[in-house]
């Protein structure tokens, strides 16, 4: 690998650090360029911007997620727990979401994003039309259930409690709350 590209990536693992904590705003090139043992300069030199580093940090955490946690249509409560399982292993994850969703909304998604969504999307369309899941809800309202099932007890869930030694749950009492809670979301009706 050259010195060229070593550098960047230690740029975008301090940038992920930095933006995941403090958000666009927050975020300090100054931090970052310290933590990555970087000249400030080669930031600009390499993404021109802080915008176009947040965008490629956001983009290379998508990517890093959609390799890690396959889809299926044909097994969506797995694919909750791996959502759920991914997230805990890199809360990162969910901060830069919620960051991107707070700061960004004004700029697009990354393509990888964006194409992975309309492909789960057709995927769960055509599992509904081939009655393996129930089609009570549009492909798009399913989606969102299931990733805001996966993602409920994270820090920027719905469900988090003030304080974590608050919650009356295990780790895995979650994860298996979870996956049955979209079983019986995607199941089909009895009378079929």
């Amino acid at each position: 690998m050259s010195r060229a590209k070593v550098t960047q990536a230690r740029i975008l693992q301090a940038a992920t650090a930095e933006f995941a904590a403090h958000g666009l705003a927050g975020a300090r090139v100054d931090r970052i360029a310290q933590a990555a043992s970087a000249n400030k300069n080669l930031i600009y030199v390499y993404f021109g911007s802080k915008e176009a580093l947040f965008d490629a940090v956001f983009e290379a955490q998508v990517t890093q997620g959609l390799e890690a946690v396959p889809f299926t249509a044909d097994d969506l409560p797995a694919y909750a727990g791996q959502v759920h399982d991914h997230c805990r292993k890199h809360p990162e994850v969910i901060r830069l979401t919620a960051w991107h969703r707070l700061e960004c909304a004004d700029r697009p998604e990354p393509a990888t994003a964006t194409s992975a969504y309309a492909a789960k999307l057709a995927a769960i369309e055509t599992a509904q039309r081939d009655g393996r899941v129930s089609d009570a809800f549009p492909p798009a309202v399913l989606l969102a259930l299931i990733v805001a099932l996966a993602t409920a007890d994270s820090p920027v869930g719905a469900t988090m409690p003030p304080s974590p030694t608050t919650w009356p749950c295990r780790d895995d009492e979650i994860r298996a709350g979870i996956v049955e809670a979209v079983r019986r979301l995607i199941a089909l009706p009895q009378n079929r």
